[in-house]
């Protein structure tokens, strides 16, 4: 059984810092953060994935490149998004995910497991 479970979300100001967590229970091959803000789809933030046997990486949305450091300690089976310089627009739910992408992908239809989000306010 599948279990994935955010913390960390929080109301921050412009220019602020917050990290997000998520433990996990699997071995998914490629693991992601997203988010959604109200009236607008889920959007991919970041995708780590495992490529070549045990090399990782991380494939990161515009709009976050440079800003936004996702990563896992695998061993403690959680992911975090590391999340610097917030704006108002980075406002939404932030949810992980897990999913069996074979390379990195930023499309909510590539992963299957969900957590249940974490509310994230930049004002």
């Amino acid at each position: 059984h599948v279990q994935l479970v955010e913390s960390g979300g929080g109301s921050v100001q412009t220019g602020g810092s917050l990290r997000l967590s998520c433990v996990y229970t699997t071995s998914s091959n490629c693991m992601g953060w997203f988010r959604q803000a109200p009236g607008k789809e889920r959007e991919g933030v970041v995708s780590i994935y495992r490529r070549g046997g045990s090399t990782y990486y991380a494939d990161y949305a515009d709009s976050v490149m440079g800003r936004f450091t996702g990563y896992q300690d695998r061993a403690q089976n959680t992911m975090y998004l590391q999340m610097n310089s917030l704006k108002p627009e980075d406002t939404a739910m932030y949810y992980c995910a897990a999913g069996a992408c074979s390379t990195g992908s930023l499309r909510p239809l590539d992963y299957n497991y969900w957590g249940q989000g974490t509310q994230v306010t930049v004002s």
